[in-house]
């Protein structure tokens, strides 16, 4: 295979070196204003981008031409990051308008951006980017309905996709260029440090003898390597060339070796500490702390994971692969005291944060401790490893950073038009007020949204459009209860007063169920948004709202198994060479917790209790999916036939259903009894077999 020219890899490296030092010193001291440099974060990696993406994916090493015009493609790019610092003041002395190179700059800068997203990431966020301008400009106002838009000028339009915070130098593009850059940052010096052979190696210790302990090692080693990389294909790329392999060699088809490694992959944005770009976003949506969102988020991601590993565990079963030793894998306390101190780091960047240092700081000093600490493995990072840490760090950030800049001017045209508040309000009719539909039509929408969108993209999309409507009827409920408990504020019953003037009386008394209801259903929305900090307390408030978020992240991640686009999937089954589309749809049905659990945000105190509410729902919720796995596989211990499956889905739902520590425990009791019959009996008949063999 032919390799660039080392003058391109030498031009390649020293852009991606400028890139990085650029980066750590805004994040650590600070250069100019976070618009200005949001301008400037899009000129260097669509210089990066142009040098390391070809614009088609089947060249491997483009001609003379070819790279010439991405070289000049690049370079404009970064003239249009550099023009904006000084073309800025200019623009507003002018009051907004645009004049000489204004234009050329700024449609320049769009159109770089689209391609630019289109070779990172595909033609359908592009596409649909394109669509949204559109709307904005031309076609909305030829439309009926909620949905008609007057129109925008062009000028307007681009004026405020390259010169205001509503497109591509906007809090996302803001985002990318602060957390995101950092972590990957980081991410990439843990991989040179040698924690991901360390995390392989610890996975392959603690699972070298269990049933179906092949697959038990990816879900282990993609969990941990997830929660420092926080992206899937990395994930798989990492992990998945050690552990599909295993995973054949223990008997399992490349097909379910391939789909287990991508469901477990899926898990990684979802475990705390790094839990991908979506994590940041949200932070900046909630303005809730990103160490509140990864602390609450550590007991879901294990569920998720738990969830995994038990389907794994049963297909073990079914296929009668009982009997697995990895016998490669070293004991675990070997593992630990000879790489330990390559997670060390991690221990570093949780106690920065919880001491109060900001995430970009924290990750600073993560990187500092990531290079210190390696000295004491086996693999010490010396200068060149640290060089191509930093080059292979700024490479790994360039498609996420790419499509957050991009993925602005969409969020743009949500805002500008409305369309956002419209469709959110339009949920909340379709819904009819049932939490559950709503959330029905929420993993229906990401469904679609999954076909064609990365995750990010997925999530900032449908949070954009939905959080509002779901966080409002999360906190309905609270408010119902209010409303029936006879102890509503003054101030509430005289701003009622003023629709209804009996109904302070009623107030007093405490309303029906069934009045509360008709109330908030008939309230202007305004009004109920006036009346939920009166009823409700702050913290409520942002539980709901967290509680909102998380939701739709955890959906969001459907795109990484949802075919006809599910690339995670695709790399997986590019190791294991098994069909593709076969693998997608194998690992969506090993993904349905991100569907399952998510219900327990919205209708139990697992994100929003204290310790002692989280861990009151997260025990049963563990025997709860097992059940549930149990009747999805029809296996528990042995076949469980199909009213075994009934039984078990009844368990299922009764253990994560919202009724009561008691209530739980009793049925989990029952459940643990019969789990532990089916395993005795699955015992005795091994050794049955074995004794008729030996005679």
């Amino acid at each position: 295979m032919r390799v660039p020219p080392a003058w391109l890899r030498w031009f390649t490296a020293t852009a991606a070196l400028v890139t990085a030092v650029i980066h750590l010193y805004y994040n650590s001291i600070g250069l100019i204003s976070e618009l200005r440099f949001a301008a400037l974060h899009f000129g260097l990696f669509g210089l990066i981008c142009a040098l390391t993406v070809p614009a088609r994916k089947s060249v491997l090493v483009r001609g003379p031409v070819a790279l010439g015009i991405d070289i000049m493609l690049g370079l404009t790019a970064l003239f249009c990051g550099i023009y904006f610092i000084g073309g800025e003041d200019a623009y507003w002395e002018r009051g907004g308008r645009m004049a000489g190179l204004d234009w050329y700059v700024a449609l320049g800068s769009i159109l770089l951006a689209l391609e630019f997203l289109r070779r990172c990431m595909g033609i359908m966020i592009p596409i649909l980017i394109v669509v949204a301008l559109s709307y904005a400009a031309f076609w909305g106002q030829h439309i009926q309905g909620v949905f008609r838009f007057p129109g925008i000028a062009v000028e307007e339009l681009i004026a405020r996709a390259y010169f205001v915070n509503l497109g591509l130098f906007g809090d996302i593009a803001q985002i990318s260029m602060t957390y995101v850059f950092m972590f990957v940052l980081f991410g990439s010096f843990l991989v040179k440090s040698g924690a991901s052979d360390f995390i392989i190696d610890l996975s392959r210790a603690i699972a070298r003898r269990a049933i179906g302990g092949a697959g038990i090692v990816a879900v282990l080693g993609s969990a941990m390597m997830g929660s420092i990389s926080g992206a899937a294909v990395a994930n798989i790329v990492t992990t998945g060339v050690v552990t599909i392999p295993l995973m054949k060699r223990s008997g399992y088809k490349g097909t379910f070796a391939a789909a287990v490694e991508t469901a477990a992959s899926t898990g990684g944005p979802l475990l705390p500490p790094i839990m991908g770009a979506g994590a940041f976003v949200m932070a900046s949506y909630t303005q809730i702390s990103y160490l509140t969102i990864a602390a609450i988020a550590v007991l879901p991601a294990i569920l998720y994971f738990l969830s995994v590993i038990y389907l794994i565990r049963m297909q073990a079963l079914k296929n009668g692969l009982t009997e697995f030793e990895d016998e490669d894998a070293r004991p675990v306390r070997q593992v630990l005291r000879e790489g330990g101190f390559t997670l060390a780091p991690v221990v570093i960047l949780i106690v920065l944060l919880v001491v109060g240092y900001t995430a970009t700081y924290a990750a600073s000093g993560a990187i500092l401790a990531s290079i210190a600490f390696s000295w004491l493995t086996p693999r010490p990072m010396k200068p060149r490893d640290v060089v191509e840490a930093v080059i292979d760090g700024v490479k790994n950030a360039t498609p996420t950073a790419i499509l957050l800049i991009s993925i602005g001017l969409l969020v743009g045209v949500l805002g500008t038009t409305g369309f956002g508040p419209t469709f959110s309000l339009m949920i909340i009719d379709w819904s009819g007020g049932s939490l559950i539909v709503m959330l029905g039509l929420i993993t229906l929408v990401s469904l679609v949204l999954g076909m064609g969108l990365p995750v990010t993209a997925a999530y900032i999309v449908l949070a954009t459009i939905s959080a509002p409507s779901l966080a409002d009827l999360i906190t309905t409920t609270n408010m119902i209860e209010v409303l029936t408990s006879g102890a509503v504020p003054e101030t509430v019953s005289m701003m009622l007063s003023l629709v209804d003037p009996g109904i302070g009386e009623r107030l007093a008394a405490g309303l029906t169920e069934a009045e509360a209801h008709a109330l908030l259903a008939t309230m202007p929305l305004e009004l109920r948004a006036a009346l939920r900090p009166e009823l409700l307390d702050r913290e409520l408030m942002t539980a709901s709202l967290l509680a909102a978020h998380m939701i739709i992240f955890w959906v969001s991640q459907d795109s990484n198994v949802t075919p006809p686009v599910c690339l995670p999937a695709f790399v997986a089954a590019a190791i294991a060479k098994s069909p593709p589309m076969a693998t997608g749809f194998a690992a969506f049905r090993l993904c349905k917790g991100l569907y399952i659990i998510p219900l327990l945000f919205a209708f139990t105190p697992l994100l929003s209790g204290d310790w002692v509410q989280m861990f009151a729902v997260f025990l049963p919720a563990m025997l709860g999916l097992h059940a549930l796995s149990a009747a999805m596989s029809g296996i528990l211990e042995r076949r469980i036939g199909l009213i075994g499956r009934g039984v078990a889905a009844s368990f299922g739902v009764a253990l994560l259903w919202p009724v009561g520590v008691v209530v739980h425990a009793a049925v989990g009791v029952v459940y643990l009894v019969w789990a532990g019959y089916d395993w005795r009996q699955r015992r005795a008949a091994i050794g049955a077999a074995v004794e008729a063999r030996q005679a």
